[in-house]
Parts: structure tokens; C-alpha cells; sequence
């Protein structure tokens, strides 16, 4: 790669702070606006710092070691968020396999990023958006420390043949996002001849979310269960949590509840046990390295015979929006589901019939499974677009979206407070709000394989 006329970080900085606040339209000069995905990071490379975009490993700023990064933030609900992962470099299995993280594409490329933020708006033109906010980003140690292990991870599975394999829910922090044109994009893995499905290291958009508030917007850091960053270097978060809460494996929810002098029972009560656990004040799930990573708590309360009586739900979904979608890879389900951690905190009835503290393990769902999980996403759009049958039954309304008998993984039924909870079909009828769900007894089955 050519160089550029920025040598240094303060020449690179300097450059980016100047086009705060211009409308892009006033940046382009070449019609890039128009041409999709990625358009608006193209038409700053090209038109406010003066290079060609490119695909190598090199920083886009070689001289002074910056990755240039543009990326997009939203106001939702629940505040400020990032649109989407940062995607960072494709991963190279043949080469990658061979090397240190220190020595990796990923941390030559993106060791030091400019980040350049905006607000994306639907109903505002891409010309009438402009940059609010340009910083220099370096990762913190502590989110370095589980990067780091996020890295082995991945390239564990490819040095094991597996690269076929991996998923975004492997990893924590840094993930294996696929990159291609579709679906169908693979390259060859050195210890395997299965083509696996070409990926880039990404940061998911979980973490991208809390570096925007913490570093963009100057929000208040989040409690941290691991206090101190060294103890990483040892063990992985992974690790560090399931050794923090094993000493109370085999109490029973009363007995936790008197040890931490919990009084009341109110439905969170796993939830606060957890952090009284592991010393935190709040909930685990607002902890900084649960929303970095976007780990989902989930207990699961097994019955002395080994099943399970709940299901796995998800939020409800749009029937309009879900029939709209078009490719798996982009649909809400699968940017959901494919990315998440899960903490499966499990609760073993015993032969008195109270709840014991059995374990914690971490889960993602296999690369197998989400495969059939894309399945019954494919059916119940489909079911959607060409209209759902609903029928009178003396049991109540009837619909034809795919059964829990029908995959052994997901199927889709009411999640709704009752029977008047209901929202739009695309025909305009209306029909009790529906998510997707894991059958119970594939939950059961996943247990298994994690003892």
C-alpha cells in the first residue's frame, strides 16, 4: 500500500476533527453516496483524506499505525447504541494459524483505530449526516486481556480443522463475523479440506455500544466483576466467573438467600444471588464485561428426572418487519441469536423438591443448529408472506408457523401477556405476538454436553 500525507497520529486527528459537523454531501465528489454499504467510510477515505479504500493488511495510515474506522450510532429505547459490529479484517485461515495474537492481521491492522462517529437517521438523506465525533482509540487492558483470548479462541478452531465451525458466539469481545458476497463465500483451512465460510474479525456491536458511551459520549463506566485486569493473564473471564461462583455450587436457594442475608424472594431472586456471588452490587447483566459482551443470563431449572419444563424465548418479533427480511445473515434473529453468550445458571430440583445451585456454564449456539434454526426462520417468514392460517379451535386460535415437533432445535408460539396482546400480519389482520423459541428439550440436550 502507498502511504499517505498523514505521518503521524497528532497529522491523522487533526485531519479528522476538521470535517466535524460538514454535511457529507459537501465531502462528496465522486457520487459514492449512492453506491450502498459502506459509502459513507469510502467518501471520507477518498474525499477528506485523499486515498483509495483497500482491502490489505496494512493500516490505512502506515506511517503513523492508524486504522481508519467509520462508524454508526442510533438513539433507541434503551439510549444509545452502535448500529452494527465494526468490521475490522478478513482472516486469512491458510496464513493466520501461524501466528501470535501481537503478530496477527487483526492487531498490525487495528491496533490503533480512528474512530469517526455519526448519528444514523432513517429519515435523514446519507448527504445531510455528518461526523459529530473523532477520536484516537486504543483498546483499554482490561478489554484487551479478553481480545486477546477472544483471538486463541478462534484460532484454535481453525488450527484444529475447524473453521468451518466457528460462530460469533464463540468469543466475547472480538468475533469472527462472515464477509463475503453471500452466503456462499468460502476459502480453504489449512488442516481440514471442508471450505469454511469466509470471515473478518469484527468487534461485535455490544462492545462497540459501550465504547461509544464511554469514549464518545463520556458516560459513566459500568460496575466490572473482574476488579483486577492482571488476574486475566491466568485465566480466562470465562474461567475467572465459574471459579468465583463455584465455592456455592450444591446450596440450595434458601440457603444462599440466608448466607447473603436476602430476605425477600422476589422473582430476580437468582439474579441478585448471582451478584451477591460474585460482589458486585447491581445486576450481572449491567455489568461492563456482560454488556461488552452482550452475555445473556438464563436460569434453567432442572427437574429431578433430568428435563426441563421451560423453553428457551426471544424477544417477540415484527410480523411485517420478519417478512420483509431477506437473507439470514441480516434478519434480527440471527443478530441476535448468532453473536450471543448465553450463562446458563442451572438449578437442580433435588428429592425434597428444592432448588439446588448446581453450576454455570457458558453457551453459544453450534454452528449445526443455527443452521437449523435458519430453517424455521425461512419457513415462518414464509408462512408470514403468503398469510398465516389461523383457525377457531375449542382450544383457542390455531396457526400453521412452524412446531416445536417439527425441529428438534426452535419453533415459534405466543409470547404475549394474553390472548389480546396481538399485533399486525402483513394482510392487515391481527395476531397474537409470536418469538422464536429453543425447544426445551434441546436446552436439555445442550446440558449434557456441558457437564
Amino acid at each position: 500500500m502507498e502511504g499517505t500525507a498523514y505521518l503521524t497520529r497528532g497529522d491523522v486527528l487533526r485531519r479528522a476533527q476538521d470535517i466535524i459537523g460538514i454535511p457529507l454531501k459537501d465531502i462528496d465528489k465522486t457520487g459514492r453516496l449512492a453506491s450502498g454499504k459502506g459509502a459513507i467510510g469510502t467518501v471520507i477515505e477518498e474525499n477528506w483524506f485523499g486515498y483509495s479504500p483497500n482491502s490489505e493488511s496494512e493500516p490505512d495510515f502506515p506511517e503513523a499505525g492508524v486504522e481508519l474506522k467509520v462508524t454508526p450510532y442510533v438513539h433507541g429505547k434503551g439510549g444509545i447504541r452502535a448500529k452494527e459490529r465494526l468490521v475490522c479484517n478478513i482472516i486469512n485461515y491458510m496464513e493466520e494459524y501461524d501466528r501470535t495474537f501481537h503478530t496477527s492481521s487483526f492487531w498490525h491492522k487495528c491496533s490503533t483505530i480512528l474512530l469517526m462517529s455519526y448519528e444514523h437517521r432513517d429519515d435523514v438523506p446519507k448527504g445531510d449526516l455528518s461526523i459529530d465525533k473523532a477520536i484516537l482509540f486504543s483498546f483499554p487492558e482490561e478489554d484487551l486481556r479478553i481480545i486477546e483470548h477472544d483471538w486463541e479462541t478462534i484460532i484454535t478452531k481453525v488450527r484444529k480443522g475447524l473453521a468451518h465451525e466457528i460462530t460469533e458466539g464463540d468469543t466475547l469481545y472480538l468475533a469472527a463475523c462472515t464477509k463475503g458476497a453471500n452466503a456462499a463465500s468460502v476459502r480453504k483451512q489449512p488442516f481440514s479440506d471442508i471450505p469454511a465460510k469466509q470471515r473478518a474479525y469484527s468487534l461485535k456491536s455490544s462492545y462497540m455500544t459501550q465504547i461509544l458511551q464511554r469514549y464518545i459520549f463520556g458516560m459513566e463506566e459500568n460496575e466490572r466483576i473482574v476488579k483486577d485486569w492482571h488476574v486475566l493473564a491466568r485465566t480466562s473471564f470465562e474461567g475467572y466467573l465459574i471459579a468465583k461462583l463455584s465455592p456455592y455450587y450444591g446450596k440450595t436457594q434458601e440457603e444462599l438467600m440466608t448466607s447473603f442475608g436476602v430476605t425477600k424472594k422476589p422473582k430476580n431472586i437468582n439474579d441478585i444471588l448471582l451478584g451477591k456471588m460474585l460482589g458486585i452490587h447491581g445486576r450481572i447483566a449491567q455489568t461492563d464485561e456482560f454488556k461488552k459482551a452482550s452475555i445473556v443470563p438464563k436460569t434453567i431449572r432442572v427437574r429431578r428426572d433430568g428435563t426441563i419444563k421451560e423453553c428457551m424465548s426471544f424477544p417477540p418479533f415484527d410480523f411485517i418487519k420478519l417478512s420483509q427480511e431477506t437473507e439470514w445473515e441480516s434478519s434480527e434473529l440471527y443478530n441476535y441469536l448468532a453473536p450471543t453468550k448465553f450463562l446458563f445458571v442451572i438449578f437442580q430440583e433435588n428429592e425434597e423438591g428444592k432448588l439446588v445451585f448446581d453450576r454455570v456454564r457458558f453457551w453459544n449456539i453450534p454452528s449445526r443448529d443455527l443452521d437449523e434454526v435458519e430453517r424455521v426462520w425461512r419457513k415462518t417468514r414464509d408462512t408470514i408472506q403468503r398469510g398465516v392460517v389461523l383457525q377457531e379451535t375449542k382450544q383457542g386460535v390455531r396457526n400453521d408457523l412452524p412446531k416445536a415437533s417439527e425441529s428438534h432445535v426452535a419453533h415459534v408460539r405466543p409470547h404475549a401477556k394474553d390472548g389480546k396482546d396481538r399485533a399486525p400480519l402483513p394482510d392487515g389482520r391481527m395476531m397474537t405476538k409470536q418469538c422464536f423459541w429453543l425447544n426445551n428439550s434441546y436446552i436439555a440436550e445442550q446440558l449434557k454436553r456441558l457437564n
